[in-house]
Order: C-alpha cells, then structure tokens, then sequence
C-alpha cells in the first residue's frame, strides 16, 4: 500500500526520519545531502540555509530611518482616520484606537522590510499614542466652530421672532454705547504667540487620554482600548528572529527534538 505524503513544506512541526540520511530539505524537498541545518527548528539543506541567512534583513541606520518615515506616516493616517470619524458622526468611539495601532505596526514593519525589534516597539507604542490622543484637537475644534454657529443661529432667531427695535431706542443704545466705549479706557488682551497656541493645543491633545477620566466609565474605557491598541502595534514591531542551527553531519541520527506549536 502506497503511503501519501504532501510535498508542502511545513515549518510548524518538525517531522524527523527514522533512518539517517534519508530526510529531505522541507524548503526545496531536495535531499539534505552531507550536512543539513535546522530554521526554525524544521530540516533544511546546506544551500537553502546560506540562503535564508543572506536574505535576512539586517538592522542598520537606514532601516531605523525607513521605519521611522513609515511610522510617521502611519501615525498622520491613523489621526486623520481617528479625526474624520469624530468629526462626521459626532461619536467619540475609542474602538478606532486599534485601527491606528495596527496601521502604525504594519506602517513600521513596511518601512523596516520585515525587521522588528525593542526600539521599533518603543516608536511604535510612542507614534500610536500620540496619534490617538492628538486627535482630540481637531475634534474639539470642529465641536467649537459646531457650538458657536449653533449659538449664532439661535441669536438670529431669536431678533427675527422679537422684532427689530424702534429707531429712537436704537439711536439711545447707540448714543450709549459711544458714550461708554469713550469712557472706558481699551481693553488690553494679552498677546499669545503662534508657536506657544500650538503648543497648548497640542499638550492639552496629548493629556486628553487622561482628561477624559473626568467621566470615570467613558474615560476608564477609551483608555483600555487604547492600551490594547498599543500592545498591537507592540506585537507588529517584535524581533522576528530566525533560528539557525547547524551544520549538522548527515551521517548520524538527527536527535529527537519535540513538536513545536
């Protein structure tokens, strides 16, 4: 009776044959030849090992710089996406959080070209929070300019409704108010430069996670979805290491090793 095998190869669990020397590479399925190695903890022959280990992105500078640029990037998307959605429905609904951690992650491993570690995760946990909370700046501004239209119209109303006054009360009141106004000496306002505006807003963007803990419930909640997206974006930045062993002697039993999961 013929036994059926699969010719894919399989890197999940490592199949080993009773009899040495007659294991097959499961990247090519050639035989292993003299020497083999192990990826992974799965068979692979001499040639495709050296292949595997020349192809492995390293981590260098312009890695570091690719990966930076993506996650920035990444980070803008993910605040416009975060923005856009507050603003047209009105909902501040913190499940978008992991929307923006994912895209974060995959933005940095995109720009890294596979390659993952601790001070990628670190970028990557930095670029999510500030993308989520600096969001609440666009958001509280679109809610300002809605309020404030909203309070002219009904002031519109509400003289349409009562009637415009008599012109002799209206010539008093002015009278009264160029009186009042040479009086009064000018207000003097304290100027506010640009720069220091922008850096209001964008402290009080940053801290608005935690500002929002004025309503317990709401706050406590858009701020555990928020760690959650976070932790995604800190499992897609991790270290993908690739384990090779060897070389090993064709001529003796491969040791037995477990199935790995």
């Amino acid at each position: 009776m013929s036994i059926l095998t699969d010719s894919t190869p399989q890197f999940g669990t490592a199949e080993y044959s009773s009899q040495p020397g007659a294991e097959r590479c499961k990247t090519c399925n050639q035989p292993l030849g003299a020497r083999y190695y192990r990826v992974n903890g799965v068979l692979a022959c001499e040639n495709c090992a050296e292949r595997i280990k020349s192809q492995a992105p390293r981590d260098n500078h312009a890695a570091l710089v690719r990966g930076l640029t993506f996650g920035i990037g990444g980070a803008i998307l993910g605040l416009a996406l975060y923005s856009a959605f507050g603003i047209i429905t009105g909902l501040e609904i913190g499940y978008v959080s992991l929307a923006v951690g994912y895209i974060v992650g995959k933005a940095i491993v995109k720009g890294t070209a596979g390659i993952g570690g601790r001070r990628y995760q670190v970028a990557a946990v930095i670029l999510t929070y500030a993308a989520v909370s600096m969001s609440a700046v666009p958001i509280g501004i679109s809610q300002i300019v809605k309020a404030k239209k909203e309070q002219k119209q009904t002031a519109a109303n509400h003289v349409t409704t009562a009637g415009a006054p008599s012109d002799a009360s209206s010539q008093a009141e002015s009278v009264n108010a160029d009186d009042d106004s040479d009086q009064a000496p000018a207000a003097t306002r304290p100027k506010v430069s640009l720069g220091a505006a922008l850096g209001m807003l964008a402290l009080a963007g940053l801290a608005s996670p935690f500002l929002e803990l004025s309503d317990p419930v709401h706050g406590a909640i858009g701020l555990v979805i928020l760690v959650v997206g976070i932790r995604i974006a800190w499992r897609l930045t991790a270290e993908k290491a690739v384990d090779i062993v060897g070389p090993f002697n064709n001529s003796t039993p491969a040791p037995s090793t477990a199935t790995s999961g």
